[in-house]
């Protein structure tokens, strides 16, 4: 029974998502760099290239990985010419047969440039581009058969195109892959966003059904008592018995309008519920009933008192079963200690347990829910409070305080801060 601070509904780890993306495009950057700071150097002292050239289209083609996060069209059109440009101002590499019109730094940004637009932009853009880089210097490599052995060129070129092609077939897989995880990924967060939603729904609106009930009960008792004081009370005057009858007419009318409201509040699949709310009386039979579920519940329950709210009654009940609920959902064969006490100011509920069974360490975190924020919310309702934390020793104690008096009539609407259970 852990209480988490992270709002229900909220899309779970944005920050999280915004730092791996950061990550990466700082890992692609650096590798960028780091094949630019490789490929000059080769250019200008293997195949002779001048240092402006070498510089001006050795930083286009590195720079193409990284442009390609965020505009693949003119990275794809940029790379290509880059590649065809490149192998160009071949200088006679006196008997040296160096790789051409590929160098390896060369081989590895298109690797690079292919896997990004690859991952990032789906399979068909990456395709495309290195068919165009691959035809393009395939095309220099016939121009300049009578500079270069076109042989040499033609290996080089298979050689580029499987090394190539193998890593672009990876890059789709693991894009694929990572494609269905973010699908999958959407899925559940939609699915527990709408599960969130449906539990607060479903408890809120049990507790404004069960207000309302304590409500009308007593609009009830207001309506019957005006009826009836012509009769009880002798010697009314007509204008106390106008009064009365007044007082009858306006609780029979919001009667009418809060009946209507629950059945507002009510699902077409609840079925409309006529037995009494169960209060603090009705305690000990929970406890009976966790029991025989075998739980080990120690209880001191106090005498159920005649003067306490209604609300305050249902509230209490309610809280006391979604506690000892969560002690033996979350701590398993643990003992459980449950205490309820009553005076002339509130009612006040204590459930503690302890590590669940065999465990050798701190109560580990629950799975998220909202057993918690619903706890808080009944409380808040009557102008009472629920706190929920960690013992020393590893177990959880959930408190609950309940004033008789309720709410001062002024009071702001409570603020249910984020939580759950």
């Amino acid at each position: 029974m852990r209480d988490t601070s992270s709002p229900a509904g909220a899309p779970p780890r944005p920050r999280r998502r915004l730092n791996v993306r950061t990550a990466a495009f700082g890992a692609l950057t650096l590798t960028a760099v780091a094949l630019f700071s490789v490929l000059v150097p080769v250019l200008i002292t293997l195949y002779r290239q001048p240092a402006a050239f070498a510089f001006l289209f050795g930083a286009l083609t590195c720079a193409a990985p990284v442009l390609a996060v965020r505009f693949p069209r003119w990275a794809t059109a940029l790379f290509v010419v880059s590649a065809i440009v490149l192998p160009l101002p071949v200088a006679e590499l006196e008997g040296e047969e160096w790789p051409w019109p590929w160098s390896v730094p060369a081989m590895l940004v298109l690797i690079l440039f292919v896997g990004v637009l690859a991952i990032v932009h789906g399979w068909r853009l990456a395709v495309i581009a290195w068919v165009l880089s691959i035809a393009g210097t395939l095309a220099v490599a016939f121009a300049l058969s009578g500079s270069y052995p076109v042989v040499a060129a033609i290996v080089n070129l298979v050689i580029v195109t499987s090394v190539s092609g193998a890593a672009l077939l990876v890059a789709v897989l693991v894009a694929s892959r990572l494609r269905v995880g973010a699908e999958l990924t959407r899925e559940r967060e939609l699915t527990a966003l709408e599960q969130s939603r449906r539990v607060l729904v479903e408890e809120r609106t049990r507790i404004a059904r069960e207000l309302h009930d304590v409500v009308a009960h007593g609009m009830s008792l207001i309506q019957v008592q005006a009826s009836t004081a012509r009769y009880r009370v002798p010697g009314l005057s007509d204008e106390a018995v106008h009064e009365f009858d007044e007082i009858a007419r306006t609780a029979r009318e919001g009667l009418t309008e809060m009946r209507r409201l629950l059945g507002v509040l009510r699902t077409d699949d609840q079925r409309q519920e006529l037995a009494p709310q169960q209060g603090i009386a009705d305690i000990p039979e929970l406890v009976q009933a966790v029991r025989r579920a075998g739980a080990d519940i120690d209880s001191s329950l106090a005498p159920a008192p005649d003067a306490v709210p209604a609300a305050v009654d249902v509230a209490a009940f309610r809280i006391a079963q979604e506690a000892l609920s969560n002690a033996v959902r979350h701590a398993p064969q643990s003992r459980i200690e449950l205490t309820v006490e009553t005076d002339a100011a509130a009612v006040r509920l204590l459930v503690r347990n302890g590590l669940p069974g065999g465990a050798s360490g701190e109560q580990g975190e629950p799975e998220r829910g909202h057993g918690l924020l619903g706890m808080r919310e009944r409380a808040a309702l009557v102008g009472g409070t629920v706190s929920a934390a960690p013992d020393a020793d590893g177990g959880w104690t959930v408190r609950a305080v309940l004033p008789l008096a309720g709410p001062a009539p002024d009071a702001p609407p409570a603020r249910i801060d984020g939580g759950s259970q």
